[in-house]
């Protein structure tokens, strides 16, 4: 027969039970402070010191080094081209960027012309007005834009005091459709 280990005995009454010196009593959690067991090792939350700690005071006049992805739809492709560029870029980078990688990736169907400055950028296939080439892209609020190319000069006899181009001619052709839908519903 295996001798039983002999433990210590509490005595109970009105009072909390008294630890003997034989066999001290431990509650959980041994600290107090929440902030203590978690840096605590094998605490509840085991966090390293120091490797975490943050600067005292973060440098504000520092620029961030920023990129945006953008995406273009250029007119007639089937999809939209990512472009990944700096927030400090302009319209006329966007442009020049997502016409090199058109090009570059051999969409469908081919550009007629691969010169930047014969496109212009719009918010939407059904926006009339081209954003101006020296905005800056952290200002435009929006990260989908359309790429159309500009209108071919006419000759002067015909000129008229109206700017047109390809885009506005195709969302205005698509005015009388909008008005046979209204008239449908």
């Amino acid at each position: 027969m295996i001798p039983r280990p002999s433990y210590p005995r509490r005595q109970i009454s009105g009072k909390a039970a008294q630890p003997s010196s034989e066999w001290p009593l431990h509650t959980f959690p041994p600290e107090r402070n929440p902030v203590d067991l978690a840096r605590r090792p094998g605490g509840i939350l085991s966090v390293p010191t120091g490797r975490f700690s943050l600067p005292a005071k973060v440098n504000t006049n520092t620029p961030r080094l920023t990129k945006l992805l953008l995406n273009v739809t250029i007119e007639r492709s089937l999809g939209p081209v990512q472009v990944v560029i700096s927030s400090e870029s302009t319209v006329g980078d966007l442009v020049k960027a997502a016409v090199e990688l058109y090009v570059g990736e051999k969409r469908r169907p081919l550009l007629p012309e691969t010169d930047p400055h014969r496109f212009e950028l719009h918010y939407s296939q059904f926006s009339l007005e081209s954003l101006k080439e020296r905005e800056k892209l952290i200002n435009l609020g929006s990260r989908n834009f359309f790429l159309c190319s500009k209108p071919k000069p006419k000759p002067k006899a015909v000129t008229s005091s109206v700017k047109s181009s390809s885009c506005s001619e195709e969302a205005t052709s698509l005015l009388p459709l909008a008005k046979l839908m209204d008239l449908l519903l």
